[in-house]
């Protein structure tokens, strides 16, 4: 019909069945012949689609916290970093987002210059997750967080034990966590048990079914509210500040 509306091929929808089918296909023939192969099901299934769901979240996030962005960057590549792994095979058998401070960058983890705080998507056969915080953030980041707990630990305390929190999230993530304090700190400090910590990271697993529609937008969404009080905590102590607009 010359009236009727056409779709907008940037508008998030959902993923497609054949994105799963494209990660299972993946995870049994990780290599480079059959992922070229099959480059066009990553550009349509995951691709397109993934980035459709960075720019509308980052829409919403202008309103809800300003100081945090999803960009083209947000994507993580399906190509993994062999360099210094035993494991060689070339691809990520997942696909993923991350949505940081924008003083920040994009990186993650030990290789990021300043570990700023942020939102993070996956998605995989089986395994789909939300989550927030700081993974492994540099040694100067991590111990401007440390001292900031040692410095005042009701407040930190109070941010990852709140209702809302603990209902959704349950509680943070316990991974590399120190099994003693680190050097410096009194073992009955009354933050002990923060200041193990390595990582300040939350998040749960949600329904696969929900990646095929775009209720999954919402969805983060409400998942990115209840993280953001932690997200900026993190951030505000690493010299990376809170916006009120864009």
């Amino acid at each position: 019909m010359a009236n009727a509306r056409l779709a907008d091929p940037d508008r998030f929808e959902g993923f497609g069945p054949g994105s799963l089918r494209f990660l299972r296909g993946l995870a049994r023939q990780n290599n480079k012949e059959w992922f070229e192969a099959h480059r066009p099901e990553y550009e349509q299934e995951i691709k397109r689609p993934l980035l459709a769901l960075i720019e509308e979240v980052d829409v919403r996030l202008a309103s809800l916290a300003p100081e945090l962005v999803g960009t083209k960057k947000s994507m993580f590549r399906i190509h993994r970093d062999v360099r210094f792994s035993k494991d060689k095979r070339p691809y990520k058998t997942h696909a993923a987002c991350w949505f940081y401070h924008r003083d920040a960058g994009r990186a993650v983890g030990e290789n990021a210059a300043h570990g700023g705080a942020g939102f993070y998507f996956h998605f995989a056969p089986g395994e789909v997750f939300t989550g927030g915080g700081v993974w492994m953030p540099p040694r100067p980041a991590l111990l401007r967080i440390r001292d900031a707990i040692a410095e005042q630990p009701e407040q930190f305390t109070a941010i990852v034990t709140a209702p809302s929190f603990r209902k959704r999230f349950g509680a943070l993530e316990q991974e590399h966590m120190l099994t003693r304090l680190p050097r410096g700190y009194a073992a009955d400090h009354p933050a002990g048990d923060w200041l193990r910590y390595q990582s300040f990271t939350a998040g749960r697993a949600l329904e696969e079914s929900v990646i095929g529609s775009r209720r999954l937008i919402d969805t983060l969404l409400k998942d990115f509210e209840v993280l953001l009080p932690l997200v900026r905590w993190i951030n505000r102590v690493s010299g990376l500040l809170p916006a009120t607009s864009r």
